[in-house]
């Protein structure tokens, strides 16, 4: 990457004269999740979408020298994937920071709202500025459609688990959801968004940065509008499921489920599972469901165990913790981040300014009131600001009933996750772009730019069920079992 060279302004002539010469720089983002922030794009030309396949390929090969990335992003990112590795991978040792069984909060539900809120704050930055719209959303539906794929490729049932390496899959109990399909939905419609539905006035006050995005946040009251009605309105019927019996020839077992409620929120009677099950099949739905650790339905509380001789009849009962009424509010995450992006484009700091400071000075960034520390005070102070009203409402829903539930993605849970993700990335932009402390970051800054690659690598386990799949004799004599890993 060379030298990072903080986002500045565009030199008011040079703008000029691109303008005049008509040329446009891309705004076009890495590969999917990973999203390379530019900190540069193209001024808008009017009509230009008809020689938009030529300006692009000029474009294209000056792309990665005008390119500047947010390293505090990329830093946010990799701390993301290495919380995701880690909450992955000693989950099961440490239940207090696995997936919590159902109510409540642990270090692991903070992962999938962290990544939709990064998303958010790229797309800000990818599409500052447009030359044709056209082009723009034809490139991001196919960036989601892209990540989509690749979603159903790795979370569909092609791979399996270390100790299940099988060929093939059976298309009728395929699982259609999934975490890289929903960060591609809510990825879509942010993107579209961002493209559309946003003015071309300048911003001085916050009331005017609302101003400027009030359809955007139109949309957002909607969506939360429409979640929450769905959820606490939505009348859900007594249901049933069939699991087969593995060690018979007998017909699936039938389990039968009681609810005829309205509004609940337990693991049986949701309206999020109800639509899953009507719209996708209960089939194509996540076979291991959280609220199998939860205490009614395991005697090793709060891990996976036999169920209790009592356990009720849904324990079993397949549920998709990225399903369709749930990725409604977690589509409301994206937003929030892009808010925060949007901050940086609307409030921002120059290269020459940005090299006054060093980390000696940090205590200019609290004393002076000369423009190039205000303008990063006014970003910091709106993200503190947002982020805190958030996480007081996310409590306070809590307190009030609304509990924390990754599984629903309730509204609380929302509120609060994507207010200590602003917390956090504020910090880590004080540090890394404010600050200049780049070599401890090193490796999260790494890890960030590589995001979908270790994704794939390890958190679905391409890597070990591709050593597993290699094996001399017996396919248990594998590198895997040799090291002590899959027995």
């Amino acid at each position: 990457m060379g030298m990072y060279e903080p986002i500045r302004h565009d030199d008011v002539e040079k703008e000029q004269e691109e303008e005049m010469r008509g040329v446009r720089h891309s705004v076009e983002g890495e590969d999917d999740v990973e999203m390379a922030v530019h900190a540069r794009s193209g001024t808008a030309i009017p009509n230009a979408c008809h020689a938009s396949n030529k300006i692009e390929e000029e474009s294209s090969k000056q792309k990665r020298h005008q390119q500047q990335r947010l390293v505090s992003l990329d830093v946010f990112r990799g701390v993301t994937v290495a919380l995701m590795i880690f909450v992955d991978d000693a989950g099961g040792i440490l239940p207090a920071i696995n997936h919590s069984p159902w109510d409540g909060l642990t270090l692991a539900d903070f992962v999938m709202p962290f990544f939709l809120f990064i998303v958010g704050i790229s797309l800000a930055l990818t599409y500052k500025k447009l030359s044709c719209r056209a082009v723009a959303t034809r490139k991001a539906i196919l960036r989601a459609l892209k990540l989509l794929m690749l979603g159903l490729f790795l979370q569909g049932g092609f791979f399996h688990g270390l100790n299940d390496l099988t060929y093939g899959v059976d298309i009728e109990h395929m699982r259609w959801m999934g975490i890289l399909q929903r960060i591609a939905i809510a990825y879509l419609l942010a993107a579209l968004c961002e493209i559309w539905l946003k003015g071309d006035g300048n911003v001085n006050l916050a009331s005017s940065l609302l101003s400027q995005y009030r359809f955007q946040w139109a949309l957002v009251l909607m969506l939360s509008t429409l979640y929450l009605s769905l959820l606490y309105g939505l009348y859900v019927p007594d249901w049933e499921y069939r699991i087969p019996i593995e060690t018979s020839s007998s017909p699936p077992k039938l389990f039968s489920v009681k609810c005829g409620v309205r509004g609940d929120t337990g693991p049986a009677c949701n309206a999020v599972g109800m639509i899953d099950r009507k719209i996708l099949g209960i089939q194509h739905l996540y076979k291991r469901p959280v609220y199998a650790r939860t205490q009614q339905c395991s005697i090793n509380f709060p891990n996976n165990g036999p169920l209790p001789s009592d356990a009720p009849s849904w324990c079993q009962a397949p549920f998709d913790p990225e399903g369709l009424l749930s990725s409604v509010m977690a589509i409301v995450s994206c937003f929030v981040g892009l808010h925060y992006g949007h901050i940086i484009v609307h409030y921002k700091v120059t290269m020459s300014e940005l090299a006054f400071l060093s980390l000696p000075k940090v205590y200019i960034f609290f004393t002076s009131f000369s423009p190039h520390i205000q303008d990063h005070r006014d970003r910091i102070f709106h993200w503190m600001f947002t982020s805190s009203c958030l996480v007081v409402l996310g409590l306070g829903l809590n307190l009030c009933g609304m509990h924390f539930n990754k599984a629903l993605y309730t509204f609380s849970y929302m509120c609060f996750t994507a207010g200590v993700a602003g917390i956090l990335f504020a910090g880590i932009y004080f540090m890394v772009d404010v600050c200049g402390c780049r070599r401890p970051t090193f490796v999260m800054e790494w890890m960030g730019i590589h995001a979908l690659m270790l994704y794939i690598l390890a958190a679905c386990n391409v890597l070990p069920v591709f050593l597993q799949g290699f094996y001399w004799s017996r396919p248990r004599n594998n590198i895997l079992t040799l090291i002590g890993i899959g027995r």
